[in-house]
């Protein structure tokens, strides 16, 4: 039986090192789908309940593994369902390659069934690369270049296959013209460094500083030992961008933890008060949380030019990668011998983490979902992966998880899509099947997608060789951060009809599926829920009933404009009374006696 381009597609991505293509079937891939049979499931077809979960575990695979993610779905209806999870990847500039069918060649034009104009459908989503295989010798340049463009720009790519092609018998390109064979899979990237003219003008910026700010973004995290040589030599207190929350652990007293409307307050303090700022490896867009125009100098470091001095008026910007910048700017960088200004951001590092604790402390209806974050701080394994979906628990992964050791985190950050958090785990686990992933998400989320994902949880776990995959479920029955949203802009109550969940048992869903689950509806049964979890021996849910009404306050409110919000909400919000309450208990732990502050 001669080769198809269908098995011809599956040798190559076996060639490039493709271990699995989270996908959903249908028949305008079906002489794919006959290819896996053929090739012995290899790569492994991973099968999610939806195209979108698909796109959304090739980006959680990506993310997690440094490789590029694959993801496959049908003509039509599939491919519009990839969209949103591709556009996950762009915005966070994640590898991924998107192999979509199409109609017959024969059909196209003719309104056939499930015929949909991919090239206008994707033209935006996968702009640096995206290209209809319509020969058999068009297919091994076309396919690479997909993938060495993903890697290149960290975006996804999409490949256009129609059905008809798919079956066909597959001949190789010739050396002739027009027909160019491609190069054997495999890149090897370079680690450029910016001229030393300019790494000198960085160095001058930095070393003319006396209180020294450095905020670190996903682009930082292969240079964490870097920034830490920079922030000690420097006395900086470094903040993080929420989707480089991981790279520096928590433990560092000069870590302030993650900035923003999400972020700390020792964050908020540090760009406040600096007179410097570097910037390693990050595209973070809320100015306003940024030191103000004119306070600082500033330098930043990127590897994507078309992203630099975009956020703040950079004096230096070098176009580089981070590890290699940082080490030939270390050499040229000053000890400062006045440690005032790192003893103060220590001090209010360490005064805020007692703040965090207190808060997590204050007693909620029935639970305080800071609590949920600070007890599995306290137990989280050192080499676990953390996956949070877009919500209002978001804050608390964003505030109260504590990354050590070898953790590793991250989220649908530019995006804040609702519902990825379920299949990045998912991703998560194929990329390190040796790892414990602990997925943080919110009830709106799990009945979006969520609970649908723990039917490929229970499909897949026996594949892991670690089983530790936690869900946990913020139950609340609110779509939390958009009511606290509605509360924020002017006082709107909340309006019941929009934000009210249906109450749904998730622990009973998960024990229908074989999984493990535990229910908490006391705060004291907490620690020993995470507990139960973590040692299950298979996937596991953690339905926790948590109070909605515990307010994730900015870090830089304070206690009068707190007191005026939850004044605002009296005009009518059914939960007000035990809003103002929480609020307020709340927001007091930052100013009880006894504060180092």
């Amino acid at each position: 039986m001669s080769q198809t381009v269908g098995d011809y597609l599956l040798q190559r991505l076996r060639e490039w090192g493709v271990e699995q293509v989270f996908a959903y079937p249908g028949d305008g891939i079906n002489g794919i789908v006959a290819s896996f049979g053929k090739a012995d499931n290899q790569p492994r077809f991973v099968q999610a309940r939806h195209e979108e979960m698909a796109a959304f575990a090739a980006v959680g695979y990506a993310k997690f593994s440094g490789k590029v993610g694959v993801c496959m779905a049908t003509s039509g209806p599939g491919a519009i369902h990839l969209l949103n999870g591709l556009y996950d990847a762009k915005l966070d500039h994640v590898p991924v390659v998107a192999i979509v069918g199409q109609t017959a060649r024969s059909a196209m034009g003719g309104s056939y069934q499930q015929e949909v104009d991919l090239q206008a459908l994707f033209k935006d989503v996968a702009s640096e690369y995206l290209v209809e295989v319509n020969v058999p010798e068009q297919l091994p340049n076309a396919l690479d270049r997909a993938i060495r463009t993903a890697e290149a720009s960290r975006c996804p790519t999409a490949l256009i296959i129609p059905a008809d092609l798919q079956e066909e018998a597959y001949s190789p390109p010739q050396h002739a013209f027009k027909q160019v064979p491609s190069s054997p899979p495999g890149t090897s990237w370079s680690r450029p460094v910016p001229a030393e003219a300019d790494i000198d003008a960085a160095a001058e910026v930095l070393n003319a500083g006396e209180k020294v700010a450095i905020l670190v973004g996903q682009g930082a995290r292969g240079a964490a030992q870097e920034v830490r040589e920079v922030a000690e030599i420097t006395g900086a207190g470094v903040a993080k961008a929420l989707l480089g929350k991981d790279v520096l652990p928590d433990d560092l007293p000069w870590v302030t933890g993650s900035i923003g409307l999400l972020g700390t307050r020792p964050s908020y303090e540090l760009m406040r008060d600096c007179d410097t700022l570097l910037i390693v490896g990050s595209n973070f867009p809320y100015s306003q949380f940024l030191p103000d125009f004119g306070q600082a100098r500033a330098v930043q470091i990127d590897l994507d030019g078309r992203l630099i001095g975009m956020r703040y008026p950079t004096e230096v910007n070098l176009v580089g990668d981070s590890a290699a910048t940082l080490r030939a700017l270390l050499p040229k960088l000053a000890s400062k011998p006045d440690r005032a200004w790192r003893e103060t951001i220590e001090k209010n590092v360490a005064s805020w983490w007692e703040t965090v604790e207190k808060e997590a402390a204050v007693e909620a209806d029935p639970v305080n979902p800071m609590a949920i974050v600070s007890e599995l701080s306290k137990r989280i394994p050192e080499n676990a992966i953390v996956t949070a979906d877009s919500g209002s628990s978001t804050n608390w992964y964003a505030r109260n998880l504590r990354i050590r050791g070898d953790i590793r985190g991250s989220l649908s950050g530019t995006l804040a899509t609702m519902g990825p958090a379920v299949p990045y785990a998912i991703g998560a686990k194929f990329a390190h099947p040796d790892r414990p992933v602990i997925a943080l998400v919110g009830d709106g989320a799990m009945q979006m997608n969520g609970l649908a994902e723990l039917i490929t949880i229970a499909r897949y776990h026996t594949l892991w060789s670690d089983p530790r995959l936690v869900i946990c479920v913020f139950h609340n029955n609110d779509l939390n951060q958009v009511t606290w949203e509605l509360r924020a802009m002017g006082g709107a109550p909340k309006f019941e009809e929009s934000q009210t969940l249906p109450d749904v048992d998730y622990a009973s869903f998960a024990l229908s599926l074989g999984l493990a689950a535990v229910t908490v509806d006391k705060p004291d049964q907490l620690a020993s829920a995470w507990d139960t979890a973590l040692t299950a021996g298979k996937p596991a849910v953690l339905d926790v009933r948590c109070d909605p009404d515990v307010p994730p306050i900015p870090p830089h409110a304070t206690f009068e404009q707190v007191k005026s919000a939850t004044e605002a909400v009296l005009k009518g919000d059914p939960d007000a009374f035990h809003l103002v309450v929480q609020g307020v208990k709340t927001k007091l732990q930052e100013f009880l006696p006894g504060k180092n502050r």
